[in-house]
């Protein structure tokens, strides 16, 4: 085991360099299983987890909120050891059957943020939220509003941090700016997309979060299961349907070097995918979402693996970047 313990960028708690993300709690795993995922996370040195009131399948939207919560409430230390992040932005599910434009629609207003917090609250059984994630920028609603709400909630003890998800540079830095105005630390994280197929962020939110001491929380680490073998989950049967058959073949021949690099490494697809991640220094945990206990051993190896010059320059010829951080990428 060699999961380690950092700094969520500059600000004080201590998380795992491993996220484990819960969208399949509910979706794609039973609860037992789920279960049995948190509990090996722990074992394993994994005290960060980030889950949304949106998530949940079938159990409905709130339902892996409520899969967590139940999870707590078994006790033995649980709630204590884990680092928890869920999000606001989205429609979620009240408890009751009365439409409301406020609560379904999609913004983050002071009012949806505090009722999406209480609802939160209650399906996670817990008195705190430990870092409260906007899950999408709402460039309609006033800043003054947002961080008024946010700045009351911590007041009451019910979140800690604040941090953002899916923001482009600017609106990190505005919302940092802001915070500062009001005397508040402002945002502590972001939680972009990226992976070796999707390096748009490297662009202006990577420089961001580096200068603002924010950590970067990537999502869809493996691209969508295109980086965890895909070419040779076409045989083995563990991918199907049309969508996912036309992303293979649209890089089929980048996916063809790549696997061929991971076998000359010694080292799965997946691995390599994590490792890349892990090296930059602005990442503070990839998010990774088993649906097994097996695959979430499998991911701890990625934390082990050290990535040479010679293989990072190998993964940029086969998946290029945009070409640095801007403007350099693209002026003088």
């Amino acid at each position: 085991m060699n999961v380690k313990h950092t700094r969520l960028g500059k600000h004080g708690v201590v998380v795992s360099n491993l996220c484990l993300g819960t969208m399949n709690f509910g979706a794609r795993t039973e609860e037992k299983e789920a279960f049995a995922i948190m509990d090996r996370a722990l074992e394993l040195g994994i005290n960060f987890f980030d889950t949304a009131d949106v998530y949940g399948g079938d159990a409905g939207r709130g339902g892996t909120e409520s899969i967590l919560g139940r999870w707590f409430a078994r006790g033995g230390g649980r709630r204590e050891a884990v680092v928890l992040a869920t999000k606001v932005y989205n429609p979620a599910d009240s408890g009751d059957d009365r439409p409301e434009p406020n609560h379904n629609s999609r913004n983050l207003s002071a009012l949806k943020i505090k009722r999406h917090c209480e609802d939160s609250l209650r399906r996670l059984q817990t008195d705190t939220i430990d870092l409260y994630q906007m899950h999408h920028v709402d460039r309609n609603c006033p800043w003054d509003e947002a961080w008024q709400a946010f700045s009351a909630l911590q007041n009451q003890g019910k979140i800690v941090y604040v941090g953002s998800s899916n923001f482009a540079g600017w609106d990190i830095a505005t919302a940092c700016q802001e915070a500062d105005r009001r005397g508040m630390c402002g945002l502590v994280s972001e939680q972009s997309i990226y992976n070796l197929t999707n390096r748009h962020v490297e662009l202006e939110v990577v420089p961001a979060c580096r200068g603002y001491g924010m950590g970067l929380i990537p999502w869809s680490p493996l691209g969508g299961g295109l980086l965890g073998g895909a070419l040779r989950g076409e045989t083995e049967g563990r991918r199907s349907g049309k969508g996912f058959a036309d992303r293979v073949e649209k890089h089929r021949n980048q996916l063809e070097r790549y696997e061929a690099l991971c076998r000359e490494l010694g080292e799965s697809p997946g691995v390599v995918a994590l490792a890349w991640l892990l090296h930059n220094p602005v990442v503070t945990a990839p998010i990774i979402g088993p649906r097994t206990v097996e695959q979430l051993d499998s991911a701890l190896r990625a934390t082990e693996v050290t990535l040479d010059e010679k293989t990072l320059n190998a993964l940029d010829e086969i998946w290029p970047g945009p070409g640095g951080e801007a403007p350099k990428a693209y002026a003088w």
